[in-house]
């Protein structure tokens, strides 16, 4: 079924859902110049790749050469993927399945002896049905080994994957690329860029732009751009999420009772909601996830978290099974 209504910044379609298989990895063939604006090359040979700690966009074997870009990396440029990273937690809860994503990963591409030819670097890396992926269990994932992504999202801040990165990522033959540019200006941006996000689907081995996504069930690039740049979560984006959410545990089969924290924190919140009114039932049910993670609150919580209050409670939720620390939940639920 489809509908042409995006209000709801969806287009609903019923596929069954697939994990992307990789196929045969391309030959490494010739070293053509990247063309990548807003970075710079440097030497890394290959033997100091394993102990190399900083990031960069692509990596070259034959002339043990790494593109970095030029500026430092800011809130602008990390902001996005880490916002993916709350937004695939809410549309799990909904789901009733958890998607996974990974971050910067290295994309490898090797040669016969298995030796690094090539290496790109996306900013997120997204698996919707991690649990039936072949991952690799330590080091980066190796093109014609193991399973795609489901979606490669790149910021564009300062960069234009465009003139060549998106060509590569064709030719190793990931399914679905995002590609955000901020709304946050930089004057270092590369001429032509507006602010937005495109959505790019491999079909026939060619990428072709579309309006929305394949892998989140018709998600509106407009609507996926709106949610990564907004400073909180917004009541239209927050029931975005939960109708991507039903559309892919329809996909699948599942629901918000399938969802182990879901089920478990949405009984336990009804039922302390019965007793003392559903805002207090949140309160505690979130309590007890932090100290259960080992995530100290403090005495006067949640009424010392701004906008606890005002956020939905499967929002609260979502941010207390994402953070990392009491600030980090503090900022996640006013949308720091």
């Amino acid at each position: 079924m489809r509908t042409d209504d995006d209000s709801t910044g969806i287009r609903l379609r019923s596929r069954p859902y697939a994990v992307r298989r990789p196929r045969m990895a391309p030959a490494p063939g010739p070293t053509i110049t990247p063309d990548l604006p807003g970075c710079r090359p440097v030497p890394l040979p290959r033997r100091d790749l394993d102990a190399y700690e900083g990031r960069f966009e692509y990596w070259d074997g034959d002339t043990e050469t790494a593109w970095v870009i030029c500026e430092p990396t800011g809130l602008a440029h990390e902001a996005p993927s880490e916002c993916l990273v709350e937004l695939c937690t809410l549309i799990g809860l909904e789901r009733g399945a958890s998607a996974k994503c990974f971050g910067s990963v290295d994309l490898e591409l090797r040669d016969a002896r298995g030796e690094r030819r090539k290496i790109m670097q996306a900013d997120q890396c997204v698996y919707l049905a991690p649990e039936r992926a072949r991952l690799p269990q330590d080091g980066g994932l190796v093109v014609g080994e193991h399973d795609y992504p489901d979606v490669v999202l790149e910021v564009d801040h300062t960069t234009d994957v465009r003139r060549w990165k998106l060509g590569m990522y064709e030719s190793w033959g990931f399914p679905e690329v995002w590609v955000e540019v901020p709304e946050r200006w930089s004057a270092s941006r590369p001429r032509g860029l507006r602010p937005g996000l495109t959505v790019h689907v491999l079909e026939g081995g060619t990428y072709r732009e579309t309006e929305e996504s394949r892998a989140f069930g018709g998600w509106l690039a407009s609507a996926i751009h709106e949610a990564l740049n907004e400073g909180k979560l917004t009541g239209r984006t927050h029931q975005r999420l939960k109708q991507v959410g039903r559309t892919l545990g329809e996909r699948g089969g599942t629901g918000p009772d399938d969802h182990p924290a879901s089920r478990s924190l949405r009984a336990e919140g009804e039922a302390e909601g019965r007793e003392k009114g559903l805002a207090e039932g949140w309160a505690k049910a979130v309590r007890r996830v932090l100290l259960s993670r080992g995530i100290a609150v403090s005495d006067g919580f949640p009424a010392d978290v701004p906008g606890f209050a005002e956020t939905p409670g499967d929002v609260v939720m979502a941010a207390a099974l994402a953070c990392d620390s009491d600030e980090d939940f503090r900022a996640r639920v006013r949308g720091g």
